[in-house]
């Protein structure tokens, strides 16, 4: 049975800290609704998530999780600081949270407007119903609250990294001349959940040669062969807790200009994991990637980003909800010791060769620390 991941005070820390930042913004109370930012504050981990689900927090007093009335029994055995309201399938779940929600005439409420959990439907609903005297977005709010991992947090992530090791090595062990596409797929996925691994927010990506580039397609039904190459991207998930990691394996032979291509990846990533110091920007990390990719003689070369933030992640995603928290080029996030990060060191389309690789890492009191280990390559089978 899913159990609450989190100790009492853990959860108790994480509203206080919520409760702080609704009363620094003047607001009289908050409705949260992206599965994440529920699973935060409450450790509910189940598939309903695809119905909404709304999580009230008042200045004071009991949090209210309201969603469907079949969901009671998974609340009662997971949720210990919330009181559930659950609603019939009659009536809207937007109809049912103006109810509970109460008279609002004079106070100020804030709502995630950009999350997967309200929709511009439903938003229209609560205002018409609820009546409140004013509205705020509080799509950054957690976000805000997530960046920095807890030691609690740091444990489930070292879990999941380790089913992570487990499902890139026996998916390397399964590549070979003539194997199916789907018989890898499945030896990856069989480690990860035997390594204590949960289902993932999406993935694992294995895709061969002629479909490198592709971004999040993951495997079909086609045959490895010698000559070819297999992008692997996957994440082990330990109560939501995800740790990504990617690698490209060649069969047979590595090309020379992919074998270059490998040593300017490896050079490029250990410039960005390096660069993961307290205080500076993301921007920082990333132009230090750049350098490398500069320095090498492909100043043309450009990523949308070196990495971004992860941690807690609901499908379809990982990355914890439905963008990207990235260090981009134009990123003035700074970065902070408990952060956690998916590094990658991605060349495609170079026009010289290809090679990927990627890691979790999590920035300690002592620095960088990579979670994944598993081989970084170049990796060469038969």
């Amino acid at each position: 049975m899913f159990r609450n991941p989190f100790s009492d005070a853990e959860l108790a820390r994480r509203l206080k800290a919520v409760r702080a930042e609704i009363a620094a913004r003047g607001l009289d109370l908050a409705v949260f609704s992206a599965p994440e930012s529920v699973f935060y504050l409450t450790g509910l981990d189940h598939w309903g998530y695809f119905a909404p689900h709304h999580l009230i927090v008042r200045p004071e007093g009991e949090m209210v999780l309201v969603t469907r009335q079949m969901e009671r029994v998974t609340i009662e055995h997971q949720v210990r600081n919330a009181r559930f309201s659950g609603h019939s399938d009659s009536v809207t779940a937007a109809s049912h949270l103006a109810r509970e929600l109460g008279p609002l005439a004079g106070k100020r409420i804030g709502f995630e407007t950009a999350s997967s959990g309200l929709t511009f439907a439903a938003g229209q609903e609560i205002a018409a119903g609820a009546g409140a005297g004013g509205w705020a977005d509080i799509t950054d709010l957690k976000d805000t609250l997530r960046l920095v991992k807890s030691p609690e947090e740091q444990a489930l992530l070292r879990a999941a990294a380790k089913a992570s090791d487990a499902g890139t090595i026996a998916a390397m062990a399964a590549i070979r001349d003539g194997a199916r596409e789907a018989d890898v797929a499945a030896e990856c996925t069989a480690a990860m959940i035997r390594a204590g691994s949960n289902p993932p927010g999406f993935g694992p990506f294995l895709r061969p040669d002629h479909r490198i580039a592709e971004e999040h397609t993951t495997w079909g039904d086609g045959f490895y062969g010698n000559g070819g190459r297999v992008m692997l991207e996957l994440a082990g998930c330990v109560s939501r807790y995800h740790a990504p990691m990617g690698r490209l394996i060649h069969l047979g032979f590595i090309r020379d200009e992919d074998a270059e291509m490998a040593e300017i990846a490896k050079r490029a990533f250990d410039a960005a994991f390096n660069g993961l110091r307290p205080g500076r920007r993301a921007r920082d990390v990333y132009a230090d990637w750049q350098a490398v990719v500069d320095a090498a003689g492909m100043p043309n070369y450009r990523r949308h980003h070196c990495g971004y933030l992860v941690g807690i992640g609901f499908p379809p995603s990982w990355t914890g909800g439905n963008k990207v928290t990235g260090l981009r080029h134009d990123s003035d996030l700074e970065i902070r010791e408990g952060m956690s990060f998916h590094l990658l060191s991605w060349f495609t389309e170079t026009g010289r060769g290809d090679f990927f690789v990627s890691n979790t890492a999590l920035l300690g009191p002592d620095g960088p620390e990579l979670l994944t280990t598993a081989p970084m390559g170049p990796t060469v089978i038969g």
